[in-house]
């Protein structure tokens, strides 16, 4: 996998050694802490977690089996105000029919130094909430009272859950400093779960396996003819294995935002978990996740997946009449693609299995990502195309690092065709064949066929996205700059800017692009092809601007490329940790025609220059030229990869370096 080859963080054994687990007990706040001003080692925090210890283990009873227990205590210290916000905590639950998990909220107060004295004020019912996200996901919050600065929080949850196949993640990492963390599971022998570890920090791990046992209780009645004599209880004994992991980690630094990551949780040092096995005494061992086909086997025979493909009843007059015609390949997926966006609007919840189902999603005209695009693909089966469903994870969910069900949270549709996969996605109206919501753009995909095969599909794109600026403008002696521009843009970027132009009044479109090009103001304003997404979207406007030059000693200094200058280097940092993600490679192409004032000359234009990165990575290319009042400016900026590895850091750095420099030169224009 790819991923294997840009992460240097993803996949890792876990190594085993020695930890002591440190004493930490709820209600035993010191002084010390209450006192304390700063982190020791992060004096910028505004916050940390002092300690954090989770428990897992899996209790018996004889009527549910096995029912997964999580218990997690945790003290934080707020150091700023900025630091309040660890004062309002949320934990989910999961609901599945008529199950869910259960929640208890205990230990849970705040903890001020008042005149000397350590102040302890106890959560209430009345800081606690309940809310329902949505049928299956429920999150109980807490807000801590009492809050100042200098204040120390603790609290306590247990978790109850039916579900032993899905156990919670643990981060070891937060935004904030971590002093002390510290995760334990107990497995018995009959369950084996996969262990995937993600992050920079590594955590310190004691393995111990122990005897336990199990008491099961029986009775025996009497017949119906009362033979047998009174009811009798007996009781067998079950010895077993319970296989206990323990997790620590010592000062973990918070983690930190760095530009164009897609999500941070990527990186985050972090424990997933996931069932691989179940292996009951005397009976045949049953497997879960093993490898990816059978994963993706396991979902595509699920009720609200497989079968929903073989559906078509509700739809077929209808496809047929509009595949009337359309004899093409390219025809049949533009017409059935534009069909289902138009008939089937998404409720915008997220998810790989149907929830209604999509003959009733067909009906009342909406549904979610699955009922949307299980039906898309139906449909192109049914025109006589190879389309398959295609398993994602959303940039908001993370990268699927290991196979486990779990790790998707969306599907997508897929024509296989003799040039390769095109990748459809009826869930956003302004998509096209192979230009996805950026939300899908995250790394691989699962495509899963009718046999219950499947492969890998990479999702990032390859072709350029194109912004392309015409723009022509004069300067008059006072400095003043009028002008058009003409801007076009293909692709993803055509995507992204017609989601924003729809997402907002023209006139608050338009001021806040005044607001953002120097405070120039825009006149007889047009767009081309708004509707029309299979073309380019083209705005053109004039503009003019009385803060665009500087006069100086009567001389005008001017940036060539104005309001589109690029004139900060985004990645400055010394060291990258984490690759850049564009989400889409692109090329910034600028044809600029200046006229300068009369009874002015150029002093001094800045020197044409080409900047090309190894591996066809990138290239910067600038040209000027003058002849007579008119200056003629030709600026590329492209991208080739939608994600540049953290090894290929430096260079892109240099390269933003040397072209922010380059545009930030001036034009010097002096009087005659």
């Amino acid at each position: 996998m790819k991923i294997i080859k840009f992460f240097s963080l993803a996949i890792v054994l876990l190594f085993i050694s020695e930890a002591s687990a440190q004493e930490f007990k709820l209600g035993k706040v010191s002084i010390e802490e209450l006192k304390e001003k700063r982190h020791a080692i992060d004096t910028s925090a505004v916050a940390t977690i002092l300690y954090k210890k989770g428990n897992v283990r899996l209790d018996y009873n004889q009527n549910d089996g096995f029912v997964l227990t999580t218990e997690v205590e945790t003290r934080i210290k707020i150091y700023k105000k900025e630091g309040a916000n660890y004062a309002n905590q949320t934990i989910n639950y999961t609901i599945s029919g008529n199950s869910k998990e259960s929640i208890q909220i205990s230990d849970a107060n705040t903890f001020n130094l008042v005149n000397g004295k350590i102040e302890k004020t106890k959560l209430k019912s009345d800081g606690i909430f309940d809310q329902l996200v949505h049928k299956f996901l429920g999150r109980k919050k807490i807000t801590m009272p009492n809050i100042v600065e200098g204040s120390v929080i603790e609290f306590k949850y247990t978790v109850k859950s039916p579900y032993v196949s899905w156990m919670r993640d643990w981060n070891f990492q937060y935004d904030i400093p971590v002093n002390y963390s510290e995760f334990t599971t107990n497995i018995p022998e009959y369950y084996v779960f996969n262990v995937m570890q993600k992050g920079y920090v590594f955590p310190k791990v004691t393995k111990d396996r122990k005897s336990a046992s199990i008491i099961l209780t029986s009775k025996e009645r009497p017949d119906a003819h009362g033979n047998g004599g009174a009811t009798s209880f007996s009781q067998d004994k079950i010895d077993y294995f319970e296989d206990k992991t323990t997790y620590v980690i010592d000062n973990v630094p918070g983690i930190k935002e760095e530009s164009f990551v897609s999500n941070i949780d990527n990186y985050r040092a972090a424990l997933s978990y996931e069932l691989s096995v179940v292996k009951w005494p005397n009976t045949p061992i049953k497997s879960y996740s093993s490898d990816w086909n059978s994963v993706v086997k396991t979902i595509y025979d699920y009720d609200d997946f497989g079968p929903e493909l073989n559906k078509t009843g509700y739809f077929e007059d209808d496809v047929k009449a509009i595949l009337a015609g359309k004899n093409t390949p390219e025809e049949k997926i533009v017409t059935v693609l534009n069909y289902v966006k138009s008939r089937v609007k998404w409720d915008e919840y997220q998810s790989y299995t149907c929830d209604k189902g999509v003959k009733k999603a067909y009906q009342e005209k909406t549904g979610n990502c699955a009922e949307i695009n299980l039906m898309l693909t139906a449909m192109l089966r049914y025109a006589g195309l190879t389309a398959n469903p295609v398993l994602v994870s959303t940039r908001s969910n993370g990268i699927p690092l290991f196979p486990n069900r779990t790790a998707f949270n969306y599907v997508i549709a897929a024509v296989e065709t003799p040039n390769g996969n095109i990748l459809l996605d009826a869930t956003d109206k302004f998509s096209t064949p192979n230009v996805l919501p950026l939300r899908a753009l995250n790394w691989n995909g699962r495509l899963i066929r009718k046999d219950g095969t499947s492969e890998e599909v990479d999702l990032m794109p390859k072709k350029v996205s194109g912004d392309n600026v015409f723009m022509n403008y004069s300067i008059d002696p006072e400095g003043k700059v009028t002008g058009k521009t003409r801007r076009q843009y293909t692709d993803y970027n055509a995507m992204v800017v017609r989601d924003n132009i729809s997402s907002q009044k023209e006139e608050e479109y338009l001021e806040k692009l005044e607001d953002r090009n120097n405070k120039i103001e825009i006149s007889e304003y047009t767009k081309t092809n708004e509707k029309d997404i299979l073309l380019p979207i083209i705005e053109t406007y004039s503009f003019a601007g009385t803060n665009l030059c500087e006069l100086i000693g009567g001389k005008i200094y001017v940036n060539p490329l104005l309001f589109f200058t690029e004139d900060k280097n985004q990645f400055t940092q010394e060291v990258r940790e984490y690759p850049v993600d564009f989400s889409y490679p692109f090329a910034d192409k600028y044809n600029i025609t200046i006229q300068i004032p009369e009874g002015f000359t150029v002093e001094t234009l800045p020197a044409p220059t080409a900047v090309t990165m190894e591996d066809n990575l990138g290239i910067f290319k600038f040209n000027i030229a003058a002849n007579g009042n008119t200056l003629q400016v030709s600026v590329l900026h492209q991208i080739n990869e939608a994600i540049v590895t953290a090894e290929k850091y430096e260079m892109l750095k240099d390269y933003y370096k040397a072209m922010v420099a380059k545009e930030t030169e001036k034009i010097v224009l002096k009087r005659i």
